[in-house]
């Protein structure tokens, strides 16, 4: 089989012959692939594919069963950047593949922008079209550093604060200061969206119109965020309070008065930019993202993609554009909510408090999403510059390694595993499937540093892992994130689900908290039998101003209905800690600032160092 656009390719094959037959047992495969097309790594996977169906026969490749007579194939990417125009796919016909980097590969979903042509003191440029359509994007890089998409505030410290919500009519009213100092209407602004402060979370609520009435302006919002932002209960706004909820505009060009700061006007297809000092746009290197999702391992419960390995790989350059079209309502973790409301008079629970409110979440998506695949691993790889979260283990996965991986300047969170309840399900209701092969389990994650992660969605995660059961999660370096370090769990009930014997160890968690309080370096939610957190260190949170209760916040925090969980020789510097709502069998040994000193200086990973 011959590929005319890839480069070099070349194909080493060991073929090995059971002992008195004729027969191929296995055949092995190492192609070397340059970045000469968009489609180069996928004709890369395909040729591998092919060659294995030929050296395993028919029938075994088409039934997969005898995985050890499956031969493995490598593939070799050359430096560069692989440009793709939609995710590299792995299908159970890829089992025992390795996607391997050598010196500088960066995997991209990015368009560069160029021509920019001065006006004023602004660059403007047009953006073109993608796969033969005009396309929007959320985030704008430009060499390297993500630009900032242009708002009502350069300082988050002098934010204004919400002066009412009316919840009957769907109205958030605002001083009207904050609408006229840009002279903000929606011929202006057609687009303009309002970011919100609640508690734990933020929202993206798209601004449908603009009232002003004397002192203070009414500001309604477009559905579906509409509807689900004013019938949601938690988290809620704060208003008429002590520290009422901070917010900030964005999307329009009549906020565009800072260098830094970008304006995309979607119906001229211009894209505005105000220049840092220094920056010389004609030879800038300016990338938007145009996909979602770089890399897609999709198998099936009865039919699994097994055994795939990327190593020191970068996937950058990805978007998630649904706040564009719906908005953005979270529950918390970046989990967003599609349906959710205050329930009168409360459901009664046995071994739970009475719950007051449900809710149906959705997820955002992912620059490698992995899904019903056992043994997936990435080993030295870098997930930077994206608009969504970095890697997702969504569902039925076994095992999987993610070792010497750096996730840095990412939108939501970092890495990701385990259900935050499916679709269908009432996110209070226990998860316990009847076919245990959904559960994400085994997984690894080791030796990694993330920094600068959930820095668009303030309420993600470093490392978000939800029903899982026996994840490991250890000597990983966790700094510079806005809410919360590591969550772990799920549920806001004691009830018996499919998480237990799950493991952190020997972490780092500091700067923390930059933006949203009601949280820990470490937090947990539901029952977990057999479940370890030990030997970690958490220090220094951030201390914004504007946080909905300056107080409430921690280092580790079993939430509701944690339960069987053990906290161990966890080093803190005093022991503000909170057991909220928890179940029985909690055990907290020797947590603090006590904890010996060789337990504290090997926690973290070594890419910190």
């Amino acid at each position: 089989m011959k590929f005319k656009d890839l480069k070099a390719i070349f194909v080493l094959t060991l073929l090995f012959l059971l002992k008195g037959t004729t027969s191929v047992m296995a055949a092995d495969t190492i192609i070397y692939v340059s970045p000469t097309s968009p489609e180069s790594i996928s004709k890369a996977i395909r040729q591998a594919r092919e060659f294995r169906r030929v050296h395993v026969g028919a029938q075994e490749y088409l039934q997969l069963n005898n995985k050890s007579a499956y031969p493995k194939s490598t593939i070799v990417l050359s430096p560069g950047t692989y440009r793709l125009y939609e995710p590299i796919c792995l299908r159970p016909e890829d089992s025992n593949l390795e996607i391997r980097g050598t010196g500088n590969v960066v995997i991209s979903g990015g368009i560069k922008i160029t021509n920019w042509k001065k006006s004023g003191k602004l660059w403007v440029a047009d953006v073109p079209d993608f796969n033969g359509r005009p396309f929007d994007f959320r985030q704008l890089w430009i060499n390297g550093h993500k630009a900032i998409r242009a708002r009502s505030v350069s300082d988050f410290e002098k934010m204004p604060r919400i002066v009412n919500y009316d919840r009957h009519n769907r109205i958030l009213w605002v001083p009207t200061s904050a609408v006229s100092a840009y002279k903000l209407n929606k011929r202006s602004s057609p687009y303009l969206e309002m970011i919100l402060h609640e508690m734990w979370c933020v929202s993206v609520l798209r601004v449908s119109s603009i009232t002003v009435y004397g002192d203070s302006t009414a500001i309604r919002f477009q559905n579906p965020e509409a509807r689900i932002q004013f019938e949601h209960p938690w988290p809620s706004p704060m208003y008429q309070s002590k520290h009422d909820s901070p917010f900030f505009f964005t999307n329009s060009l009549a906020l565009l008065d800072k260098p830094g700061e970008w304006y995309h006007d979607i119906r001229s297809g211009k894209l505005y930019y105000m220049p840092e000092k220094g920056e010389n746009m004609r030879d800038a290197d300016v990338e938007a993202p145009a996909l979602e999702t770089l890399v897609d391992v999709s198998g099936t419960s009865d039919r699994k993609v097994d055994n795939v390995t990327f190593s020191s790989v970068r996937f950058s350059y990805t978007s998630w554009m649904r706040p564009s079209f719906q908005g953005h309502v979270p529950l918390q973790a970046g989990m967003y909510l599609t349906e959710a409301y205050r329930l009168k008079p409360k459901i009664e629970r046995p071994n739970n408090h009475k719950l007051d409110n449900q809710g149906w979440l959705g997820r955002a998506v992912a620059a490698v999403e992995v899904h019903d695949a056992d043994g997936i691993n990435f080993e030295g790889c870098r997930f930077e510059h994206l608009g969504g979260s970095g890697l997702d283990y969504v569902i039925g996965c076994n095992g999987g390694t993610t070792r010497n991986c750096t996730f840095r300047d990412i939108a939501m969170n970092g890495y990701v595993s385990g259900s935050f309840s499916t679709d269908g399900l009432e996110t209070h209701l226990p998860y316990f499937p009847v076919d245990q092969r959904e559960v994400c389990r085994n997984q690894q994650v080791v030796n990694n540093l993330f920094t600068d992660v959930s820095d668009e969605d303030w309420g993600c995660v470093g490392i978000a892992a939800g029903y899982v059961s026996d994840i490991n999660i250890a000597h990983n370096t966790i700094h510079h994130v806005s809410y919360t370090g590591i969550s772990l769990g799920w549920g806001w009930n004691r009830d018996s689900t499919c998480m237990k014997n799950n493991r952190v160890y020997a972490n780092l968690v500091y700067d923390y908290a930059r933006h949203v309080y009601d949280c820990a370096g470490i937090y947990t939610l539901g029952n977990q039998p057999g479940t370890m957190i030990s030997e970690n260190v958490i220090r220094d949170i951030a201390h914004p101003s504007y946080v909905h209760d300056p107080d409430h916040w921690f280092y580790l925090y079993t939430d509701e209905g944690s339960s069987h969980i053990t906290l161990k020789d966890n080093w803190t510097p005093t022991d503000k800690y909170l057991k909220n709502a928890t179940g029985p069998d909690d055990k907290w040994i020797d947590n603090g600032p006590q904890v010996p000193e060789v337990i504290k200086n090997r926690a973290g990973c070594s890419l910190s160092r």
